[in-house]
């Protein structure tokens, strides 16, 4: 299990195209609150004849914000940049100089068989030259995850790869809106992605090859305002847990709130959790209802539940 508590923390992340120019205004006047993190995006959000310009920009955002965070501290969330190319990890750590510091590491979209190679190289080379490490959080969208007669072997090996530099994965993400683009589907805002049984039994199976080693987060939910759009968004935060995701892609801060409220741990599920980890293991009986007497408790059966309960908790709060 990954009991890593930054990979349970990175909760609601917000994507951001890298090309505004308003983000550093609003990070630096904490308009988002103090409990997300932050992707700047130079992909699918860039125009392809845009890229350069989106690149100078980012480079001037993230300039500003590091010069200002030494000024006047304000919160900064993990902040990582969603990439094009393998390449281009290299160089804007080159072009961001002593700003690189606040970068916490690259979402790599589309990540498959065909570029998996040159991003892990690209991860070990940066990280062999610097003291804190820089994370990547690989993206599972390819359309290669589509097909039933390839998928299995195509997650394993995929899985045998990352785990040579596990120690720099922080979450493994899944792309929603591009699997469902594949499909032409498209959810309303009252309906659950994982009522989408092609999209969902994709999830499922990247859940039952990564979920055991590393945090899988949530895909997006694309609204954000309009009619029961937040009801709808809670009823997916439901099943995302349910199905084993932790935290997930939000495009709009008014979604922030409630993904930090879905994953706060109950009392009851806190408690039970103490009591499982402290256990005394020399006792002849290793089972017993929980705290409140309302359902069993087993130390063999629900050690593991209990470790990511104590890190849900720390990460997200209690209610």
């Amino acid at each position: 299990m990954n009991h890593f508590l930054p990979a349970y923390s990175v909760g609601p992340l917000l994507y951001c195209p890298a090309n505004n120019k308003s983000i550093v205004n609003s990070l630096i006047h904490e308009k988002f609150g103090k409990h997300f993190s932050l992707a700047l995006c130079l992909e699918d959000t860039i125009q392809d004849n845009c890229v350069a310009d989106a690149e100078n920009i980012l480079i001037a955002s993230l300039q500003t914000l590091h010069s200002r965070q030494a000024q006047t501290p304000f919160f900064l969330p993990k902040l990582f940049i969603r990439v094009r190319t393998w390449e281009q990890i290299k160089s804007l750590l080159d072009r961001l100089g002593h700003s690189r510091e606040i970068v916490t590491g690259f979402n790599i979209p589309k990540f498959s068989l065909e570029n998996a190679d040159a991003y892990l190289q690209t991860f070990k080379d940066i990280n062999a030259q610097e003291s804190s490490p820089f994370y990547m959080m690989p993206i599972f969208e390819s359309p290669s995850m589509i097909h039933l007669q390839n998928r299995a072997s195509i997650l394993y090996e995929l899985k045998g790869k990352l785990d040579d530099i596990s120690q720099y994965v922080l979450n493994i993400r899944v792309g929603g809106n591009d699997l469902c683009h594949m499909f032409g589907f498209r959810r309303h805002s009252n309906e659950s992605i994982y009522k989408i049984r092609p999209v969902a039994n994709i999830f499922s199976d990247i859940i039952t090859v990564f979920g055991m080693d590393y945090v899988v987060s949530g895909p997006v939910f694309e609204y954000y305002n309009g009619s029961n759009w937040d009801s709808g968004l809670s009823k997916e935060l439901n099943d995302d847990r349910l199905c084993g995701f932790i935290g997930k892609t939000v495009i709009h801060p008014n979604q922030i709130p409630l993904v930090n409220e879905a994953y706060k741990v109950p009392l009851k599920d806190y408690n039970d959790a103490n009591a499982i980890l402290d256990w005394d293991t020399a006792s002849p009986s290793l089972v017993a209802g929980s705290i409140v007497k309302e359902r069993m408790n087993e130390y063999k059966t629900h050690y593991n539940w209990a470790l990511r309960t104590l890190l849900l908790a720390e990460a997200y709060g209690l209610k």
